[in-house]
């Protein structure tokens, strides 16, 4: 490789300026480009100054392609990797931001089959149902005995963990479980002291109940949670689908786009 830049030394020389010009970057950012080894190492002037070649202007152009598909730091260790002769480790660090993608268009799917998933059911929605008891769960007799289904103190409906577990086919304990992670946040009956779980909350568990369903880790859910929270909704949670699957599809011609230049370069600095 030192011998093909020994062979450029004759070929068009261009300032430090001539690179940053074409891609709106100032000369220092060009030097420093070289000194993390973005770039090749530069000819030097018998006065000192740096002299860089097309060879370079590739390099810069690679590097310019790679961030908006890999980021900065990526991008930068994969042009470290080739000028060092490492090819194998700067096609290895591409194959994990590619299979980062992949990873973030299968979560994206998901969550998308969640939302769809979440049709409004049929039927009412989980009622209040009846008050927790210290047991687990109530035994036949006295469920078919039970007084009538009490509600919530303060009047403003919502459902007790027994009811939505039962709604969703899960434990009560599955519940806290997902309470605990922060995933649902039921407020207390100021008269029993009970979780409640209103509209909210009850949507952030069945979206919780569906991802689980799906594979996904409770460290996984909650910043899709957290997402719902945020957007005010389910609805308004379209666009940002919308928007976030725009950005993998960016990402993604990036990614050709980065290839492609590294490709350029990679051949000229070490030609087949």
């Amino acid at each position: 490789m030192s011998q093909n830049l020994q062979s450029r030394r004759s070929e068009t020389r261009l300032r430090p300026v001539d690179l940053a010009r074409g891609h709106g970057l100032s000369t220092q950012a060009v030097r420093n480009y070289e000194e993390a080894g973005i770039l090749p190492a530069a000819a030097r002037t018998p006065h000192g100054y740096r002299t860089y070649t097309p060879l370079h202007a590739a390099a810069l152009r690679a590097f310019i392609a790679l961030v908006p598909a890999h980021g900065h730091r990526t991008a930068t260790a994969i042009m470290c990797a080739v000028n060092q002769g490492e090819s194998d480790e700067a096609f290895r660090l591409i194959d994990e931001s590619h299979a980062q993608l992949l990873d973030d268009r299968r979560t994206l799917q998901a969550v998308e089959r969640a939302l769809r998933d979440l049709a409004p059911p049929a039927g009412p929605a989980p009622s209040a149902g009846p008050a927790p008891s210290a047991a687990s769960a109530p035994s036949a007799a006295s469920a078919s005995s039970a007084a009538p289904a009490p509600v919530p103190a303060d009047g403003s409906g919502g459902a007790f963990i027994g009811s939505l577990a039962q709604a969703l086919g899960i434990r009560p304990a599955t519940l806290r479980t997902w309470e605990r992670a922060g995933l649902v946040r039921p407020r207390r009956d100021p008269l029993t002291g009970y979780r409640v779980y209103d509209e909210a909350d009850v949507r952030d568990a069945r979206l919780t109940h569906q991802l689980r369903r799906g594979g996904y880790l409770l460290e996984q859910i909650a910043p899709l949670i957290a997402q719902v929270r945020e957007a005010g909704g389910l609805e308004p949670l379209e666009a940002a689908l919308c928007d976030w699957r725009a950005r993998l599809s960016a990402r993604g011609r990036a990614m050709l786009a980065g290839a492609a230049e590294l490709e350029a370069y990679h051949r000229q600095l070490i030609p087949s």
